[in-house]
């Protein structure tokens, strides 16, 4: 793709006392999973597991880790019944290690964090096109034919009621526009079928299930490449909802500031990372179905069962004692809550502002609701219908609309990120029969539990959005009671005078 501009309204960046304010340029120390490790090994946040089960182990191991920001990284290796050297590391989204992965100090909180992405994002961004190579590491190992074998690679039962083996939580599936050519990569659930088959669920109006739609409406398979380890970074940006048309590979390239560097598929002719641990090549027959499911979903609920269509791998490429990237969905909060947050926050907020909604200045979409069922944002109030504009405008663009619930306005003395302010901002300054608005028929997911089993039979997976305006009334904002809490000028002498009370 050739490069576009992605420029958006500046915001400000506020660092904690003491350290410099103003735009982060990030710098990446790795360039691959194994680097990452490196890095993580470092910061002393990655433990190694030995000898756990796919059968169960694995899947207990990531609910006892996976709901807390401060558990490290898992590598789970000597798998019985696994390949020998391979193994799968989980919680990569936590600790220190979560701004090591975006290029940035490991001393930022998550509003932070998210606003230094967006500062990076937004800058006159340009995309840098992924730059293609002969040859690359994927290529130590070449199966096809009948040594193709999926069930020796890394796959556990995550969750007790799966309905398989799900070898695809960390990857990313990368798909290209049969009539434009554009190539997209997204995060879709991946299920073993057995040695050669698989089966994927992509939600209605997902830039995959799109270009799905089209290879089975021109009657022909869609050829696919299914990457289980990369980059951190690649997939992330795979994670996010970018613009219809974008490819995943120039966003990372750009944030990067260096092309993703990509080999072809020896089947299909499909780009993907030279430096990925293991790639599986093939074809999905939109016409032929198979059972998928159950599975412990972002909503904190299984899943259904349903028909998908059948992917047939044609070929699998690893590295040698590859590392498969696990990243299973649990009951919020978990580490998708917490990677989407940081991204997603910085992208609605980029949107909104793009849009021409003025004075935001925060956003965060909280990990309780998936990432997607809450949003919090505070505006500076310039005009009457000022916080209805921000709620709508969040709701109602591509990166908030998809399965979301919940969208809370409030003033910029709250921080959007603590949950509790959010949460005491909505009960003191709204009012429940005026200051809600409902927007019905909405775009959701059959994902959603509250789309009841009658209208997920019909197709009708929309559902209602509730906009509550917690902002101060601006007609008499002047005379709202205030607020009992300390100036921040006294909290901040306070804190320099008694912190040592808090041990």
């Amino acid at each position: 793709m050739s490069n576009s501009n992605l420029t958006a309204g500046t915001t400000t960046l506020h660092i904690r006392d003491g350290a410099p304010e103003g735009p982060l340029r990030p710098h990446f120390a790795y360039t691959d999973l194994r680097e990452w490790i490196a890095e993580t090994e470092k910061l002393d946040e990655l433990r190694v597991v030995s000898g756990a089960s796919w059968e169960e182990e694995i899947g207990m191991a990531a609910e006892v880790v996976m709901h807390s920001d401060n558990t490290p990284c898992l590598v789970f290796d000597k798998i019985p019944g696994c390949l020998e050297g391979s193994r799968i590391l989980i919680n990569f989204f936590g600790g220190k290690r979560k701004s090591m992965t975006l290029g940035f100090p490991t001393h930022l909180n998550k509003l932070e964090l998210s606003d230094a992405f967006l500062q990076c994002y937004s800058q006159d961004l340009k995309l840098v096109p992924f730059e293609e190579v002969t040859d690359g590491p994927i290529f130590e190992n070449v199966l096809t034919g009948d040594a193709v074998d999926l069930t020796k690679f890394p796959a556990p039962i995550w969750h007790e009621g799966d309905g398989g083996r799900y070898i695809g939580t960390g990857s990313f599936n990368v798909t290209m526009d049969p009539d434009d050519k554009w190539v997209n990569c997204g995060t879709y659930r991946v299920m073993i079928h057995d040695k050669r088959t698989l089966g994927c669920y992509i939600s209605p109006g997902k830039h995959g299930r799109l270009h799905r739609d089209k290879y089975k409406a021109r009657k022909e398979l869609m050829p696919t490449v299914i990457v289980l380890g990369s980059d951190p970074l690649m997939f992330l940006m795979a994670c996010s909802e970018v613009p219809y048309g974008l490819c995943e590979y120039d966003a990372a390239g750009a944030l990067r500031g260096s092309p993703i560097k990509v080999v072809r598929g020896e089947i299909t002719g499909l780009p993907f990372p030279a430096n990925a641990e293991v790639v599986l090549e093939g074809f999905v027959d939109p016409d032929k179905l198979h059972a998928e499911g159950p599975f412990g979903e972002w909503t904190g609920y299984y899943g259904d069962k349903r028909q998908e269509p059948v992917i047939e791998i044609k070929a699998i490429y690893h590295r040698k004692n590859p590392i498969v990237l696990g990243c299973p969905m649990l009951r919020p909060p978990d580490e998708l809550g917490r990677y989407r947050s940081v991204i997603k926050s910085a992208l609605l907020r980029q949107t909104v502002q793009k849009a021409g909604v003025p004075d935001v200045t925060g956003v965060w979409v909280h990990e309780v609701g998936g990432a997607r069922m809450l949003v919090g944002i505070s505006i500076t109030q310039r005009y009457p219908g000022h916080s209805k504009q921000a709620g709508h405008v969040a709701c109602q663009c591509h990166t908030g609309a998809y399965a979301g619930k919940y969208v809370v306005v409030v003033d910029d003395d709250i921080d959007v990120s603590n949950l509790e302010q959010l949460i005491w901002a909505m009960v003191t300054r709204s009012d429940p029969a005026t200051s809600i608005d409902i927007i019905r028929g909405a775009w959701s997911t059959p994902l959603d539990p509250r789309i009841s089993p009658e209208d997920k039979a019909a197709g009708n997976f929309t559902n209602s959005r509730a906009i509550i305006d917690a902002c101060r009334p601006f007609h008499w904002r002047d005379r709202f009671p205030a607020v009992n809490m300390p100036s921040p000028d006294t909290m901040k002498r306070a804190l320099q005078k008694f912190s040592y009370l808090l041990g």
